[in-house]
Formats: structure tokens, sequence, C-alpha cells
């Protein structure tokens, strides 16, 4: 079973960067999904940025296009997320999924379609 832990988290003013990070117990880790999605208070869960089985070019909401990049390490088994010039709107938990049943090549922005997640990790932006 994967484990998985973000980490990065904090509390930044509008404008600001972060870079979270979510470090994974497998060593199969090269052939894992991996994505983030983000929950803020009352809302569902959403997608942010993924990549797929076989890597590749990630794929990233609109909302986040421009702004985030989503990066991974096979070699130290983890996946980042880059996040520059921060907005309110981006104030939510911030999770990390993996999963090695999607199909390869695909790109999910489904939360359900992930097996395994991390504990989150707060981001909160102030204006």
């Amino acid at each position: 079973q994967v484990q998985l832990v973000e980490s990065g988290g904090g509390l930044v003013q509008a404008g600001d960067s972060l870079r979270l990070s979510c470090a994974a117990s497998e060593r199969t880790f090269s052939s894992y999904a991996m994505a983030w999605f983000r929950q803020a208070p009352g809302k569902e869960r959403e997608f942010v940025a993924a990549f797929s089985r076989s890597g590749g070019t990630p794929y990233l909401a609109d909302s986040v296009k421009g702004r985030f990049t989503i990066s991974r390490d096979n070699a130290k088994n983890t996946v980042y997320l880059q996040m520059n010039r921060l907005k309110p709107e981006d104030t939510a938990v911030y999770y990390c999924g993996a999963s090695r049943k999607i199909s390869m090549g695909l790109v999910a922005t489904t939360s359900n379609l992930y097996d395994y997640w991390g504990q989150g990790t707060q981001v909160t932006v102030s204006s």
C-alpha cells in the first residue's frame, strides 16, 4: 500500500509562491499516476494537476494554468506542485493522490479514480 505525505503548505499573501511536495513510500512510484487535488471549506474536492502513469505532458486545471506547475522526481519518489501568483481563491487543503489502476496514458481528473491519498496540507492565501 502506498503512503503519501504532503508538505509545504502555509499562510501567504496574494501574489506569493509556494511549493508543495508529496513523498511516496512506494519504490515503484514511477508506475503510478499522480495528481494534486484541493478542497476548500464547504466545497467538493477539485482537480488541480496530474501526470498519467506513462508520465509525459501533465494536465492542469484551467483555473491554475500559467500559475501552477506539476513535476515529479522518480528518483526521490516525490511529486511537486509549484504554485506562483497565488490568489485568495487558491485557499484550500491540497491533497496528493496516486493510482496504478488508471489506464496508461490517461490523465485522470476525477478524484474517485485515485486509490491512495495523503493527509493534506493547508494553503491559505490572504488578500
